[in-house]
Parts: C-alpha cells; sequence; structure tokens
C-alpha cells in the first residue's frame, strides 16, 4: 500500500466536486472521480492527470459506487477517505404544488446515494482509519417554508452526526460541510455575489489535513453578499 492517501468523490463532474478534485491534487492526493458524465470526468482527468481516476456511474445505484469504489483500491491501493457529494434541489417547490416524482428523484441522490457512499467506502476506510466528508446545506439547519429539499438536508445533517458517533469507535472521522448558497450548476441563474466552488473545496481540504488527534464534525460556510 502507498502512503499517497486518496479520496473518492461523488458528484465530482462539476461544482463542489470538481473543485475539491482540484484541490486535494494540489493537496498531494490522489482522487477517484464519480458522476453519470463520462466526457465531463475524462475532460477532469486529463487536466488533473495520473493522479486522477475517472469512475463514471450513477451515484443513486449501490452496486456502481462499490465496484467504483473497488476499482479505486486497486487502481491506487488504499482509500483514505470519500466524499458523499452528489445532491440536487427541486425546480417545483411546495408540497401541494410540487411533484412526487421530483421528490423522488431528489431523495434517492441526496439521501439514498449518500448512504450507499457510506455503505460502499466504510470497509475500506476501517482500514486506514479513514475520513467520511458530507455535503450539507445550512437549509438542514435552519427551517424554511415548505422546502422538502432543505428537509433532506435535515436528514444529511442527522446522519452525519450519527456516522461520526459509530466511525470514531473504529478511530474514523465524519465532517459534515454546510455551505449557504453557492455559485453552482445546481441553480439555473449564476449566482456570482455568493460561495463559490472553491471556497467549498477548501472547507473539504481543511478537514481533511486535520492531524489524526484533531476531530472537525461540521464546518458552516456562508457567504458575505
Amino acid at each position: 500500500m502507498t502512503d499517497t492517501k486518496t479520496l473518492f468523490i461523488t458528484g465530482a463532474s462539476t461544482g463542489i466536486g470538481a473543485a475539491t478534485a482540484r484541490a486535494m491534487v494540489g493537496a498531494g492526493w490522489r482522487v477517484g472521480l464519480m458522476a453519470r458524465s463520462r466526457d465531463k470526468l475524462d475532460a477532469l482527468v486529463d487536466e488533473l492527470g495520473e493522479a486522477a481516476l475517472a469512475l463514471p456511474g450513477d451515484a443513486t445505484d449501490l452496486a456502481a459506487q462499490e465496484a467504483a469504489i473497488a476499482e479505486m483500491v486497486a487502481h491506487f491501493g488504499r482509500l483514505d477517505a470519500a466524499f458523499a457529494n452528489a445532491g440536487k434541489g427541486l425546480d417545483t417547490p411546495g408540497t401541494e404544488t410540487g411533484d412526487p416524482a421530483e421528490w423522488r428523484e431528489m431523495l434517492e441522490l441526496n439521501i439514498n446515494a449518500l448512504l450507499y457512499t457510506s455503505r460502499a467506502a466504510i470497509p475500506e476506510l476501517r482500514k486506514t482509519q479513514g475520513h467520511l466528508v458530507m455535503t450539507g446545506s445550512v437549509a438542514g439547519k435552519i427551517h424554511l417554508p415548505g422546502s422538502i429539499y432543505g428537509a433532506s438536508k435535515w436528514f444529511v445533517h442527522g446522519y452525519a452526526g450519527n456516522m461520526a458517533l459509530e466511525m470514531r469507535e473504529w478511530g474514523g472521522r465524519c465532517t459534515l460541510i454546510a455551505p449557504g448558497m453557492v455559485d453552482t450548476p445546481f441553480f439555473a441563474e449564476p449566482k456570482p455575489d455568493k460561495l463559490q466552488p472553491e471556497d467549498v473545496a477548501e472547507a473539504v481540504r481543511f478537514a481533511l489535513m486535520q492531524p489524526a488527534r484533531a476531530n472537525l464534525p461540521e464546518m458552516v460556510i456562508m457567504p458575505t453578499g
């Protein structure tokens, strides 16, 4: 097993995931990149070089995540951290006026895909006393009128706290990253006065680079604008 640390990222082709890949390769890590868009992943690997591995697949498929992590470990020799980052919002908000099919799609990605990342990664993270990172949201810390998206992030916040306690038993760590509004493809319109993906990526990098004696269970990042 090599000494160079590795990170698995879901939702890695754009936004926070891609920015985190760049930040961690810049910090000397190697990264496995999972997303549905093979073309975007290949372009990112071309940019990052041999430190990156494209793992195209659907994060809402447990078997696909298990296969991706197995391929990454076979390629790089180890898994030190996993970033459950894939997520989405709703085009039609509200309970009475919302679209149940859209709810189902969002919950599959925001909740089940995150659970699948944890399930697939933990056997390897145990071997390295590794780190699980999850993308939450400030929307998961406050009440917003009728927000189903926000409620999905409340789940993430609760689950991250529970996993932090479980992983502590074997020397692992779990960190929740809770940003406010970020200017990513998540939104149909640009948000140039809000956080940039690189701001959140820097928070992930900071959490992962902490010494083993330091536990950072949650980071909240808000735009000043």
